[in-house]
């Protein structure tokens, strides 16, 4: 089963762009002295504001979408973003995920360390999201599934080895006994041919 941790610090940027329009068309002699010019462009003070926020974001989006996968190792997938075009006309990263498979190991003891893989690697970034929250919850259900199977196996075990050293035991004394048997048989016949013999001497 795969799952997603996600971070989403998506801005209204319509709602900030049209903001904008109209607080420059207010203030536009104001805002012409405060123009900078970032890649080519000039930008003015509200702008460069919105470029200094999704560059922040950019950073933060990247850096928990990175800890996900470094935490998550093998059983992490590549992270993927969606961008929005800035005023500097940059892509920039507003939300992220990285997928992350929630398996079961061929041994409850497999499944226990992926489990914790996956509750490490949920909580790993410095702000974990509700999602990733929500990832630790499931990882620590299928760590106590494990926990509960190991468990049950650990008793049919031990149930099937008491009942071999009991079969062994059965088998050891069995195998006694004809030994027993075989000895006694052994000195019957053995006394058997010393007592005709002494007989035939003695008549």
């Amino acid at each position: 089963m795969n799952i997603n941790f996600n971070t989403n610090y998506s801005l209204n940027l319509a709602q900030q762009n049209s903001s904008n329009k109209a607080l420059n068309n207010k203030d536009k002699n104001e805002d012409d002295t405060q123009k900078q010019v970032v890649n080519g462009l000039e930008l003015d003070a509200k702008q460069i504001q919105q470029l200094r926020e999704l560059q922040s974001t950019d950073r933060e989006v990247k850096a928990h979408e990175a800890a996900h996968q470094a935490a998550g190792g093998s059983l992490a997938g590549g992270a993927s973003y969606s961008y929005v075009k800035g005023p500097d006309n940059q892509m920039y990263a507003v939300s992220g995920e990285v997928p992350i498979r929630m398996q079961k190991g061929n041994t409850p003891d497999e499944t226990i360390a992926n489990a914790r893989q996956i509750a490490s690697a949920a909580i790993a970034p410095a702000n974990p999201s509700p999602q990733d929250y929500k990832v630790a919850a499931n990882a620590l259900k299928l760590e106590m599934e494990a926990r509960s199977e190991a468990v049950k196996l650990k008793a049919e075990k031990n149930i099937q080895d008491k009942k071999d050293k009991e079969q062994n035991e059965n088998t050891n004394k069995t195998e006694n006994n004809k030994d027993f048997k075989n000895f006694v048989s052994n000195i019957y016949k053995n006394n058997s041919l010393d007592l005709s013999l002494n007989f035939n001497i003695a008549s």
